[in-house]
């Protein structure tokens, strides 16, 4: 699946729901979603995506800052759109987020970095010559995120230079950013 169809896919729930809130989306869509607490541990689940029967249901880790929850939602639906046609029981189980070793977690980061980071309102930072975790920052998203998105903008044509490659494993540390900072 291309970054070019993941973005077409970003834009057609966009249009047809009109919603900027993954927890508004999910409830437009008739997707379940429960909030469990899983604790707050490196290993510990961030969630979960199941499709089974044509239902289909999110469980987020209630342990979690609800920025951070809020990612999460939106990473679960990506693979809702993205991969529930995969078999008629799937299950996709997130221990980190943004993970480099799985196809399907790379597609949902890209969906997630595509949904919530818009393409003019991060390319108004970079004109105002924001300091990437800055950046990150006035956005509250992981910087790893907002990577995601400069890779999207890349491929879109844009000419970006990101100052790091994310870690795969990033969100095992992740701190919510503070929307003090400034650029």
């Amino acid at each position: 699946m291309t970054v070019d169809y993941i973005c077409r896919e970003v834009a057609k729930l966009k249009r047809k729901y009109g919603e900027d809130d993954p927890f508004k989306l999910v409830k437009a869509m008739g997707i379940f979603v429960l909030f469990e607490p899983m604790g707050h541990r490196i290993e510990d689940c961030n969630g979960f995506f199941l499709a089974q029967s044509r239902k289909k249901a999110i469980t987020i880790n209630s342990d979690l800052p609800e920025p951070l929850q809020r990612i999460i939602c939106i990473h679960e639906v990506g693979h809702a759109v993205l991969h529930a046609k995969q078999s008629g029981v799937c299950a996709f189980h997130d221990f980190s987020l943004f993970e480099g070793t799985s196809r399907a977690e790379y597609e949902s980061n890209v969906f997630s970095a595509d949904y919530l980071l818009d393409d003019g309102v991060v390319l108004d930072m970079l004109n105002e010559y924001c300091f990437f975790f800055a950046a990150a920052a006035r956005l509250r998203v992981p910087a790893e995120l907002l990577d995601f998105k400069f890779r999207i903008l890349k491929l879109k044509g844009y000419k970006l230079d990101a100052p790091f490659v994310s870690d795969s494993c990033f969100l095992k540390n992740v701190q919510v950013p503070d929307e003090d900072n400034e650029c």
